[in-house]
């Protein structure tokens, strides 16, 4: 019995419990609270008639209390507990009343790692965390061990918990929305990189930075946390971890951790260097991707050996919306990499072929710098074809870096994604691939970056 979850259930009986936000991550809840007792109300900041049938259903059944429409936290008053939805942030007026009031405010993801019987490995980043996520559950996997992937993508595992136990895996993916505030921290951590994102949410910056940060900041001294060497903000945070730091590199041969030299991953312990594997013996294309696999091998050193992780690795062929391969036409290959929703991620997408690109860019605004995009594009990119909200700012920027290197690319402005693949495939050559890569977030056109993606598998493969 995990004596933890037992306690907890138990603290629930007649106690006054908030959800807000009715996603994925909490929808599990609504059913569990009310079983255990709580007076549970809900709270999401949406019309009814954008609410899930699913969660009305729920809602319907249990005669539970509920607040919808963007005035609805206004009745957010006298809870015990309150659980927020990742787009909830923590330090809206709101619930910093209630938290000053007495009220518990936490997350899903926060108890489950509070009351978890086993290990939990924590995998942040600006990019690349889904990857490396899923790469380290694969090879604990491999290794034989009962793993949970949960997080950020597979299941809310909350409602698991009675089944966990002391020998079990937990690996969870974790954003900047739910590290924030949080005041536990895995047993191993990995920050894959941080870079500018969500500076349309967070209020600046230091404040992206500090989330990302509390995926190490509770650590003990036995605990691990793998940091990037070549990415300056997380090569300084080793400085500020309380347990044992593993890094690893892709451009510098370190007497300690995990590298990349001449396309081999290699592991350096004081200065001895093993061959773990070859980056051409691998499904994933791209440096970016050899840094995840870097980040994996060094996460679950400790878990597993060598020939497991280096079998995981071969097998694994990536995870969709991440440089999926959807198909060859006429001699072209088209990439979908509908992940790429901010500079950074396509830079990493341009740079992991050797072919000539078509780019389909372009989408919702985050107030992200372009800037920094435009010479790898001119370096890169054929063509450009552009469409959504941020269209004309990567326009600009590759305008005025091409005035300054003397280089011009053909653009295209297009209305919608259907156009922008019409006039890609006009424009691409035999033996070019169509990269859609948007460096952009989806909301301007779709609902998230995996309806974005499959919405341009299927146009392509209509064609």
């Amino acid at each position: 019995m995990n004596e933890k979850l037992k306690e907890f259930n138990e603290s629930l009986i007649d106690k006054k419990v908030a959800i807000i936000g009715l996603g994925v991550s909490n929808l599990p809840l609504l059913k569990y609270m009310n079983k255990k007792g709580a007076e549970v109300t809900v709270f999401d900041n949406r019309d009814i008639c954008d609410i899930p049938k699913e969660a009305l259903e729920e809602i319907a059944r249990y005669d539970m209390a509920h607040f919808f429409g963007k005035d609805s936290l206004s009745f957010l008053k006298g809870f015990n507990i309150i659980f927020r939805s990742p787009s909830c942030m923590p330090n809206i007026k709101e619930l910093e009343a209630e938290e000053k009031r007495g009220a518990i405010v936490t997350s899903e993801i926060e108890m489950l790692m509070k009351l978890c019987p086993g290990t939990i490995i924590g995998i942040t980043g600006s990019d690349g965390k889904t990857t490396t996520t899923s790469l380290i559950y694969e090879i604990l996997k491999k290794s034989g061990k009962n793993c949970y992937l949960g997080g950020n993508i597979g299941t809310p595992l909350f409602t698991k918990l009675q089944e966990m136990g002391e020998e079990d895996y937990i690996v969870l993916e974790l954003s900047s929305f739910q590290l924030m505030n949080m005041d536990v921290s895995p047993k191993i951590s990995v920050i894959t990189n941080i870079a500018p994102n969500h500076l349309n949410i967070h209020k600046s910056y230091e404040e992206y930075i500090d989330a990302k940060k509390n995926i190490f900041k509770n650590q003990g001294k036995d605990d691990i946390v793998v940091l990037n060497y070549d990415n300056d903000i997380t090569r300084k945070l080793a400085k500020e971890a309380e347990g044992r730091v593993i890094l690893f590199s892709r451009k510098t041969k370190l007497d300690d951790g995990v590298i990349v030299d001449n396309g081999i991953i290699k592991e350096c312990n004081d200065r001895v260097r093993r061959h773990i594997i070859n980056t051409k013996n691998t499904h994933l294309r791209g440096v970016h991707n050899y840094e995840n696999i870097c980040a994996a091998i060094a996460a679950t050193k400790t878990l597993t050996d060598v020939d497991t992780q280096v079998k995981a690795i071969e097998e694994f062929k990536g995870v969709e919306h991440r440089l999926e391969f959807v198909r060859e036409i006429e001699g072209v290959k088209w990439y979908n990499d509908s992940i790429g929703s901010s500079p950074t991620r396509t830079m990493a997408g341009l740079n992991s072929f050797e072919e000539k690109i078509v780019l389909i860019a372009g989408g919702y605004d985050k107030n992200l710098d372009y800037e920094p995009l435009a010479k790898p594009i001119l370096d890169n990119v054929k063509a450009l074809v552009l469409i959504g909200q941020t269209a004309g700012k990567i326009f600009d920027v590759v305008k005025r870096q091409g005035e300054l290197q003397g280089k011009n690319i053909d653009t295209y402005m297009c209305e919608s994604l259907k156009d922008a693949v019409k006039v890609a495939k006009k424009t691409a050559e035999v033996g070019d691939v169509v990269l859609f890569s948007p460096a952009s977030a989806s909301f301007d056109m779709f609902k998230n970056f995996e309806e974005r993606g499959n919405k341009f598998k299927e146009i392509v493969n209509e064609i």
